[in-house]
């Protein structure tokens, strides 16, 4: 499995991560053996939310990783309308004791609300002097609210920035990925199927994919994966609820792309332009 360092926190961390979206809503078992699966295969990345069946998903995840909190990087998000300082200090306990541990490697706030930044960012940092969390993050912020949040903290305070970035949705490519690059902040990339409405074999980005995946002797899911973490910055974190769909998705980060496959995938799938960055 490849791995990069994951901007400021200088950890090393696998590419190809596990999301917990809506994870609380199949079949627990599955689900938490699917966890596990992952993190034997090198997917130690395990990101969940407050948000995500509210609490129900870092139960599960506390399940599964039951006896190997060291093995993982370990991520979760507080809401927005939780964010002032004290409701973040009190939410990130609730999701300690939801997931069974005593901290947090990255905590993260989930989108940009009502309450002030510098009453957010104040409450990471009383987390992070205490222990709580080793380092902190954003979640759907565009450059302006990156640069708002940098002013407030400083430079190199901010961890990652997670956002929605799929084949067919590469808004941040444009402003936020060079951004977070020149300011060694990881990109995070959730939903990297689209929400399971994955690109259309018939589809002349679908017949490019499996152009390539036949090159590399990979799927055209682990192509997908593959590019969407092509650079060091870059990080997904698919969800998944089977352990095939598990092993399927840790073997993408054996594949190696080249030039000529990453200038395929940009043709095929051209980035769009938008005024505002898209989320789900």
């Amino acid at each position: 499995m490849r791995a990069h360092k994951f901007g400021r926190t200088n950890v090393e961390v696998p590419v190809i991560g596990q999301g917990t979206w809506k994870i609380d809503g199949g079949e627990r078992e599955a689900s938490i053996q699917a966890l596990q699966r992952g993190i034997d295969l090198g997917m130690r990345h395990v990101d969940t939310a407050e948000l995500y069946g509210r609490g129900r998903a870092e139960d599960v995840v506390a399940e599964a990783i039951r006896g190997r909190r060291d093995e993982v990087f370990l991520v979760s998000k507080v809401m927005p309308g939780n964010a002032s300082k004290k409701g973040t200090i009190a939410a990130c306990e609730r999701s300690l004791r939801h997931l069974q541990t005593d901290f947090l490697d990255c905590y993260l706030l989930h989108w940009p609300g009502e309450h002030p930044l510098e009453e957010t960012i104040a409450a990471f940092d009383s987390l992070e002097s205490s222990g709580k969390i080793r380092a902190w993050g954003v979640s759907n912020f565009d450059v302006d609210e990156l640069e708002e949040a940098e002013s407030i903290a400083g430079p190199n305070r901010i961890a990652c920035n997670q956002v929605l970035y799929h084949l067919e949705e590469r808004a941040i490519e444009e402003r936020v990925l060079p951004w977070c690059e020149a300011h060694n902040v990881a990109v995070v990339g959730y939903c990297p199927f689209a929400e399971g409405t994955f690109v259309s074999p018939k589809s002349n980005g679908g017949q490019v994919l499996a152009r390539i995946a036949t090159k590399h002797e990979a799927t055209t899911r682990q192509v997908a994966l593959a590019y969407l973490t092509r650079t060091p910055h870059l990080f997904t974190i698919p969800k998944s609820s089977s352990v095939p769909h598990t092993e399927d998705n840790a073997r993408a980060g054996r594949v190696e792309l080249d030039h000529k496959d990453e200038l395929a995938l940009d043709h095929a799938f051209p980035m769009r332009k938008r005024k505002l960055l898209p989320t789900v």
